[in-house]
């Protein structure tokens, strides 16, 4: 039980790390007018967590969960060089980046360990770059959070912030939205199961138009995002 709640707490969208600034390319499809209500937009959160959260970030968590746990740092500070090289788009990894070193601040103050304050040295003297998903699994593994219940929990504050950000992008209404939530926890399942069974060499195998979408949006004339 002691470990529910800060997982709550940092699944929660409301945990104040800047996600709900970005639609990581969300904005441009909506703009584009290929998301214009609640079926469109939960086609297109399938193909989020099917592509990028479980090829990049949610297998990220698992592998740095790993790493973390057999107290291999080095893989751990390559993984976060990876995940920055792999992001194609701009916006997408200076978001990530903000992202990443708030969430360290924020939870060196809230949940300290040494691997957590080690990584943000490194995020400040620019050693590091800093990924949410890299500051989950460290504190997650302090916490003596399982590994397969940490990777189902960063997947699903991802997808309950980005539910959120198109609550107010598109819009949608707040009871659509925790409708999404609870159809898609299935998928969820289905996607922890399979992260667990990837290999590092998987890693990035992402869809291109998500990929487009994001260094679209830099271009567009009116924004409600940073990306």
């Amino acid at each position: 039980m002691k470990e529910l709640f800060p997982l709550l707490q940092l699944c929660d969208s409301n945990f104040p790390s800047g996600a709900f600034s970005h639609s990581f390319g969300l904005e441009t499809y909506i703009q584009e007018q290929v998301i214009t209500d609640t079926k469109s937009f939960s086609e297109a959160i399938i193909v989020y967590i099917e592509k990028q959260l479980v090829f990049v970030e949610g297998l990220v968590c698992r592998l740095a969960f790993e790493a973390v746990e057999q107290n291999r740092m080095a893989d751990l500070f390559e993984l976060d060089q990876l995940l920055f090289a792999a992001c194609l788009a701009e916006e997408t990894r200076i978001g990530n980046r903000r992202i990443g070193e708030r969430m360290a601040k924020l939870c060196a103050g809230l949940y300290p360990s040494p691997i957590l304050d080690d990584y943000l040295d490194k995020i400040k003297e620019k050693q590091a770059y800093g990924h949410s998903a890299l500051v989950f699994s460290i504190v997650a593994c302090h916490l003596q959070v399982g590994k397969e219940t940490a990777t189902g929990a960063y997947l699903y504050g991802a997808v309950s912030s980005l539910i959120q950000n198109a609550v107010r992008g598109i819009p949608l209404g707040q009871t659509d939205g925790q409708k999404l939530l609870v159809n898609i926890q299935r998928l969820l399942k289905k996607a922890v199961r399979k992260i667990l069974l990837l290999s590092k060499d998987d890693l990035g195998a992402v869809s291109p138009g998500l990929e487009i979408a994001q260094m679209r949006h830099e271009r567009l004339h009116v924004r409600l995002f940073m990306s």
